[in-house]
């Protein structure tokens, strides 16, 4: 019976979850017309909803620490990543719109991709190599400039609780080209919501952000290693259980 209610709650969040996605790719394409906030704002209540279900249903709440970091200007937001919450959660909890930069491929995933098309986002294409990068600096400068913040995952993908990535230096090669500050995030999602886990544990997702900074007269590899050194020593402030080892 101990296994049995998580087991029940994860599949009426996941089915819950896929029905929502359905109709919400409709909705999305009937608010294409209207103005880029106002067409964000409608389609970022997919995320809000999802993340309702995941606390209702599955009992992972959230809080935020440093909301008072985030600032008031041009900024490229780096974040830990170990689930799909944080992709779910940040796109509808940060000050302002946020562009993802992702692999093209996620714009083919039925009604999802769909929904994701509706968004100013950056599809890149992987092969590509340098090329994909200078278009993410064009699009990166424009969206910048129209007041939306670009998210990036330094480590690229998700990464098991307790464990650190490579992190890359895309994001801040991004800063540091566009002049933007960084914003550094570090979160637990992966204690709720594990890695390729179809069971969704309850809790609360610490999400603390960093306060901003600067990039100017910095070199991407410079900037990266503070973000990284923040990111890393906070998680062990979030997660002391899952770094008592090391």
């Amino acid at each position: 019976m101990r296994n049995t209610v998580p087991f029940l709650r994860s599949l009426l969040f996941t089915v819950i979850m896929a029905v929502a996605t359905i109709v919400w790719s409709f909705v999305c394409m009937l608010v294409a017309p209207l103005p880029y906030n106002k067409r964000y704002w409608v389609v970022s209540r997919w995320n809000v909803f999802i993340i309702w279900c995941a606390k209702a249903i599955c009992g992972i709440e959230y809080e935020i620490k440093g909301r008072e970091n985030f600032p008031d200007a041009p900024a490229i937001v780096l974040s830990k990543h170990q689930s799909a919450w944080e992709t779910i959660f940040l796109l509808a909890n940060l000050p302002r719109p946020l562009v993802f930069v992702f692999k093209k491929e996620i714009l083919y995933i039925p009604f999802f991709g769909w929904g994701i098309a509706m968004l100013r986002m950056i599809p890149i294409d992987r092969k590509q190599g340098k090329h994909a990068f200078k278009q993410v600096v064009a699009h990166g400068k424009r969206r910048l400039k129209d007041g939306q913040w670009i998210i990036m995952f330094p480590e690229g993908t998700r990464i098991p609780v307790g464990r650190k990535g490579k992190y890359k230096s895309g994001g801040t090669r991004l800063a540091v080209d566009t002049g933007a500050v960084v914003v550094p995030i570090a979160l637990n999602s992966g204690e709720c919501w594990p890695k390729n886990s179809f069971i969704k544990k309850p809790g609360k997702v610490t999400v603390s952000v960093g306060k901003p900074i600067p990039s100017e007269g910095r070199t991407p590899d410079e900037l990266m290693e503070q973000v990284e050194q923040w990111i890393e020593s906070e998680m062990r402030v979030i997660s002391p259980h899952a770094y008592s080892a090391g």
